[in-house]
């Protein structure tokens, strides 16, 4: 659904107002007050609506999508902080992803997988916590 601007004669302050198309474009606050609508090109953001929970749902939305390798990547990463935002900061794709890489690798750790905190040898110890 299209976003309209409407603006305060009072205050000149202004409000982005979700609307159908087929409304009536006007807008009256709880005091009674009718905002004058702002006239600028309406936009439509369908990439919104991809729920960073499903996989089916992603790649439906970015079949069809003209863009490179790399606007791919930083959508994914987009979805990966939903993800991490609604499960108490830990993205629970990236971890699982993290520990099949590590399986299938004996052990060995995915270099974007900074859960290690202390690197430690013979010569020298590095704390990053």
């Amino acid at each position: 659904m299209p976003i309209y601007v409407y603006k305060n004669p009072k205050t000149n302050e202004s409000i982005e107002v979700i609307q159908s198309m087929t409304e009536d474009h006007v807008y009256i606050d709880e005091d009674g007050l009718e905002w004058k609508r702002v006239f600028i090109p309406s936009q439509l953001n369908t990439e919104a609506s991809i729920d960073p929970w499903s996989n089916s749902d992603f790649v439906e939305k970015t079949r069809d999508t003209k863009g490179s390798y790399g606007d791919m990547l930083d959508r994914s990463s987009e979805l990966s902080e939903k993800r991490a935002n609604q499960n108490g900061g830990v993205d629970p794709v990236r971890q699982k992803y993290f520990k099949d890489y590590s399986e299938k690798r004996n052990g060995a750790k995915h270099p974007k997988d900074n859960q290690k905190k202390v690197y430690e040898n013979k010569h020298v110890k590095i704390d990053l916590s």
